[in-house]
């Protein structure tokens, strides 16, 4: 999507991803290896009853849905941040999710006008509906003087 496709209000759903054992495992043993993301047995036995994703793979997998149902071939080129990121329920091995990313406000910068400012927010949900990621962002795009 370009910078002027986006409008406050809008919905952006994108989804469904199928988290697979072997990419939990992949990501933790690369990334965050901690034992209830790469030890299933360890894990079973843990606070959680079985392996979980990492929450940093979980921002992973809302940024590919991100790219590729809005910011592939459009003007963004950066990020300043985040407001908030929060995980609410763990993602497992097996679920599914979907993406949904509320356009919260678009203008173009005051003191920079060849830059388009997005802030949306991003959230997904498990096959049960159950939040497993929370987040506000700002996206920056390069605009045409």
């Amino acid at each position: 999507m370009k910078f002027a496709d986006f409008h406050a209000g809008q919905a952006i759903e994108a989804g469904p991803y199928l988290v697979t054992e072997a990419e939990v495992l992949q990501f933790a043993r690369a990334y965050d290896p901690q034992w209830f993301h790469t030890d299933a047995e360890a894990a079973a036995e843990g606070p959680f009853g079985g392996l979980i994703a990492s929450g940093w793979h979980t921002s992973a997998i809302a940024m590919r849905l991100v790219t590729d149902a809005a910011l592939a071939g459009s003007e963004s080129f950066a990020s300043p941040g985040l407001a908030f990121l929060k995980w609410p329920n763990p993602v497992r091995p097996g679920d599914s999710l979907r993406l949904v990313a509320d356009v919260i406000e678009v203008r173009r910068s005051e003191k920079r006008p060849h830059l388009g400012i997005l802030r949306w927010r991003w959230r997904l949900f498990n096959q049960r509906e159950l939040p497993v990621l929370d987040l506000e962002a700002t996206s920056l795009f390069r605009l045409p003087a």
